[in-house]
């Protein structure tokens, strides 16, 4: 009897791969929604909150920034598609390890900014300098990094914050201002994590050229002339035929003499 009872049960299992549907994972705008990757489920109301992770050396195809990581979570699902939001990023720790050196101060920081859109974002930079310093020029440091960090940020959108975050500008621009402290050798954001959602950036529209929105008014074709008929052809008058000469009419023909 128990062996009927588990044949029935093993019968009614099915594969749950078989029940399963891909879905294509999008990045945001701000990313021109490239396509991060497939997940798969058996209902589209199980994708949202997933988290994704993709380095940029994936999403640019730059070599020089395989160590920066990308997190998107997914936020609605449309049709076969996943939307995402960006979330956060981080850099791996065999590349900041390799930064950290003897003899070298690593200063850290912590701090909350928000965008000119309302997003929310904490960020830690890390500043690297070529030799050993004291904790008061760290101090000064920090409270360089951290104004313009808070400043850079109220001024930009998320989209622009998160670019500069990527491409090393924001670093390049903390760099200059701690130079007349002591030259800092190396500056990164080695992290940040967004905590409150602001504005999304919708998807831009092109609006049409003025040209081309005007109609132009139907150009109407000249009329053609009546074409002139063709003159009749007159019948050409038939020649009358050259009379016959009576024998009495004909000229004698001229005979030799003898």
């Amino acid at each position: 009897m128990a062996e009927k009872k588990s044949r029935a049960a093993a019968r009614k299992i099915k594969d749950k791969w078989k029940a399963k549907v891909w879905y294509n994972l999008l990045a945001p705008e701000m990313f021109n929604k490239q396509l991060l990757g497939e997940t798969p489920t058996d209902t589209p109301d199980k994708l949202v909150g997933r988290i994704t992770e993709v380095t940029v050396q994936d999403l640019t195809g730059d070599f020089s920034k395989m160590h920066i990581k990308l997190a998107f979570r997914v936020s609605q699902v449309q049709g076969q598609d996943a939307l995402t939001q960006f979330v956060g990023h981080d850099m791996t720790s065999d590349y900041i390890r390799r930064l950290t050196r003897r003899k070298r101060t690593r200063t850290d920081l912590t701090v909350d900014v928000t965008t000119k859109d309302n997003w929310k974002i904490r960020v830690k930079p890390m500043a690297i300098t070529d030799r050993r310093i004291q904790s008061s020029k760290q101090r000064v440091i920090r409270a360089i990094m951290k104004k313009t960090v808070v400043d850079t940020a109220a001024k930009q959108s998320v989209g622009e914050f998160v670019k500069g975050i990527i491409s090393g500008d924001l670093a390049k621009t903390i760099a200059l201002g701690c130079k007349p402290i002591h030259p800092v050798s190396r500056v990164e954001v080695r992290k940040s994590e967004v905590y409150t959602m602001g504005e999304i950036p919708a998807a831009p529209v092109e609006a049409a050229p003025a040209a081309a929105t005007e109609e132009k008014p139907a150009e109407t074709a000249p009329e053609a002339e009546p074409a002139e008929a063709p003159a009749p052809e007159v019948p050409k008058a038939e020649e009358p035929a050259p009379a016959e000469l009576s024998p009495e009419e004909l000229k004698p023909e001229d005979t030799d003499e003898l």
